[in-house]
């Protein structure tokens, strides 16, 4: 489908394509996925039933979309709205790093929105911070100060800092795991079993990426004191002798 012209770039359009997607009948099922329950860390979210395949296609037809259009996305109360958005933003984002048509202005534009929808709560769930902090934030962090993935990770509210963590992806990628390594030892002690599988996440990453002998290395200092969660997920691509061996640590 060609993208849609300039006059049809509203948030409105965006919410009236998902809605033609949208099946009432994953509903249930995405709520239950996403913990949408009294209490749970994604209470109160709302869905409309729309696949993450369908709403990537939704997010091409409108690469053009204001930022301004962008953010009522983000402050909607349902949750393929804000991706929808998150998606856009980082189509855009991947578009000005291109070398071919890199845009910095537009990058830095693009990664400080992102940082304060962000810090406003409205990258709220899992799924919405792992699709976008890898490159809004890692990507166009790789040649910059790290110091506001360290903040982040300090932050009470549990989405920040988790994409504090899942924006190392791009530096893994780039077989750098000195960032990541740095904050899981910040967050050895963080309470949410979401934070203990997204760090978890990331150490098994730089084993796979970078080399296993970075990821033992740190691991026989820290195994010992790493929660169950984020030491099975860490493990996981490692030998049945070494996972026992770590696990035995604990």
């Amino acid at each position: 489908m060609h993208p849609r012209n300039m006059n049809n770039e509203t948030a409105e359009a965006v919410q009236a394509a998902l809605a033609e997607k949208a099946n009432p009948k994953n509903v249930s099922t995405l709520q239950r996925f996403f913990k949408t329950g009294t209490g749970e860390y994604g209470e109160g979210d709302i869905f409309i039933g729309v696949r993450v395949p369908a709403n990537r296609i939704v997010a091409k037809q409108f690469p053009a979309l204001p930022l301004l259009e962008i953010d009522r996305l983000l402050n909607s109360s349902i949750h393929e709205h804000r991706q929808a958005a998150l998606f856009i933003l980082v189509y855009r984002f991947l578009a000005a790093s291109k070398s071919s048509s890199r845009d910095d202005n537009l990058r830095t534009e693009l990664s400080n929105f992102y940082i304060s929808a962000l810090k406003r709560g409205r990258v709220n769930n899992w799924d919405l911070v792992d699709s976008s902090a890898e490159h809004l934030l890692g990507a166009y962090l790789e040649d910059r100060p790290r110091q506001l993935l360290f903040d982040l990770a300090s932050s009470t509210q549990l989405w920040e800092r988790r994409a504090a963590i899942v924006a190392t992806f791009a530096f893994i990628k780039r077989k750098d795991g000195s960032t990541t390594f740095e904050l899981a030892k910040k967050l050895l002690d963080d309470p949410e079993p979401l934070m203990h599988k997204a760090t978890g996440w990331m150490l098994r990453e730089t084993g796979k990426r970078i080399s296993q002998k970075v990821l033992t290395s740190f691991l026989d200092q820290y195994a010992a004191q790493m929660p169950r969660i984020m030491l099975s997920y860490a493990v996981e691509h490692l030998s049945v002798k070494q996972r026992t061996h770590y696990r035995n640590l604990r």
